[in-house]
């Protein structure tokens, strides 16, 4: 029983059970859509989603929040795509979209972290900036004509029906939840989302912890512009919009507080899956694709105040057990009297 009841307290099962039973309504309302091909291109739908919504959780899980992924992701394809297209080497162009993933992470994490600008106002100018940056580079044209063999590689299937990205990418996700997990410094992301000053007391420095989730955060938004460019095969200038609701709806659905210090990068990526599924399984439940965003915001509301009420009704448990504490050694004190 204790187990049962350890496992029912892990916030990403309830992620996990929704997605299953999310499939499950599908497949009774379309019996079609029951087959393991149609439930991998999900997964396989997934994968930039996916990478964006756990750089976005480093940022959440800290207590900050980056609105500036969307335009990083489309910034860093519209560089990556550029070159390709130019016949520059891959692993350069690779390199330099993640370099520039990078700074754009460094420049967010100094913002917010050492000049103390609030998280939501700086990060939003920075997307305003790279949206600027990303029109005047590609002087708004698409970019087109990528190679064909980098293109043809996002279709290439490892496991079963599975993407070699999406392998790749729920291996990185395993990767990063042990590393979040398991190790010291891994622990540090959680401790300061949770109580900066105390993780400051017990010598955790809360500003470079938050720098660095900024730049794992930009690095992995520059990852999914890279994939983003094999799987699309152009890149416009409105490339990655939206992507930044639907990452932070990913992270509080998959189990991530928005004060921060809870959750998980395997809650993000399940979350993610579910936000990326939408407009695939309205197709199967025969309604327009046109309701996506529609149904993203909605979802996005419901879990926000589900999340805060949760928040609340935590609080005011934690108050009334001090506070039983306190009766209760005030209790024993006077009857020893």
């Amino acid at each position: 029983m204790t187990a049962i009841k350890r496992l029912l307290k892990v916030r990403e099962l309830s992620s996990l059970l929704f997605l299953i039973a999310l499939f499950v309504i599908v497949s009774i309302i379309n019996p079609s859509f029951a087959s393991s091909e149609n439930i991998s291109a999900c997964f396989n739908s997934s994968v930039v989603y996916m990478l964006v919504a756990v750089g976005m959780g480093f940022a959440v899980i800290v207590g900050e929040i980056d609105v500036s992924v969307g335009s990083n992701l489309g910034f860093v394809a519209t560089v990556v795509g550029s070159m390709l297209r130019d016949g520059e080497n891959w692993l350069l162009a690779f390199a330099v979209g993640i370099l520039i993933g990078a700074a754009i992470g460094l420049f967010n994490g100094w913002g917010v972290s050492i000049m103390g600008v609030p998280s939501l106002i700086f990060t939003l100018g920075t997307n305003g900036i790279l949206r600027g940056a990303m029109y005047v580079y590609s002087g708004g044209a698409w970019v087109e004509n990528l190679p064909k063999a980098f293109k043809d590689f996002s279709s290439v299937n490892l496991v079963g029906d599975l993407t070699v990205y999406c392998c790749g990418c729920i291996i990185l996700v395993a990767v990063i939840h042990l590393l979040l997990t398991k190790t010291r410094r891994g622990r540090y992301f959680t401790a300061v989302g949770d109580n900066p000053n105390g993780a400051v007391l017990v010598g955790i420095s809360a500003v470079w912890t938050k720098v660095a989730a900024y730049i794992i955060c930009g690095v992995m938004s520059a990852l999914a512009g890279i994939i983003f460019c094999s799987r699309i095969g152009f890149i416009t200038s409105t490339s990655g919009n939206g992507y930044e609701m639907k990452a932070v709806a990913a992270c509080v659905l998959g189990g991530i507080s928005l004060s921060g210090g809870v959750g998980s990068v395997v809650g993000a990526a399940i979350g993610s899956v579910i936000m990326s599924s939408i407009s695939y399984l309205l197709v199967f439940m025969g309604f327009s694709s046109n309701y996506d965003n529609a149904i993203t915001g909605i979802i996005l509301i419901v879990i926000v105040v589900t999340d805060s009420l949760m928040q609340y009704r935590q609080s005011v448990r934690n108050r009334h057990e001090r506070l039983s504490a306190r009766t209760a050694g005030t209790v024993e004190g006077g009857a020893s009297k």
